[in-house]
């Protein structure tokens, strides 16, 4: 397993397991979107996931992309900020995730996230 953030504070949370940290990216920042996507390609190439797991943003939506291209399973968990819609990057990457999930169940839709229950 491995984790990739943007976050490096994280690592303390995961001591002992692979940990990357890639550059933060939205979309209005063209040149950084192309990093990041460079950076998880490269991470993807390195490791060769059979399953890719995310909470979103950016750099979810590109691993889930790019992970598909090379076989990958894809599981995107829209966040728990989202109770009125589903955030733009999960509305994007419903569309190519083997799996969508939604805490609320009013999000759930058939073409779009799953409702399996709210963990919080």
């Amino acid at each position: 397993m491995t984790f990739v953030t943007t976050d490096p504070s994280y690592h303390s949370m995961v001591a002992g397991e692979k940990f990357v940290v890639v550059c933060e990216a939205t979309r209005n920042q063209k040149l950084r979107l192309l990093c990041l996507s460079a950076q998880i390609l490269w991470i993807l190439l390195r490791h060769r996931p059979y399953a890719i797991i995310t909470t979103g943003a950016a750099p979810g939506y590109v691993a889930i992309r790019l992970g598909k291209l090379l076989g990958a399973k894809t599981l995107w968990i829209d966040s728990i900020a989202n109770a009125e819609e589903l955030s733009l990057s999960g509305q994007l990457a419903s569309k190519h995730a083997d799996v969508t999930l939604t805490q609320w169940s009013h999000l759930a839709s058939p073409d779009g996230a799953d409702y399996k229950g709210a963990v919080i």
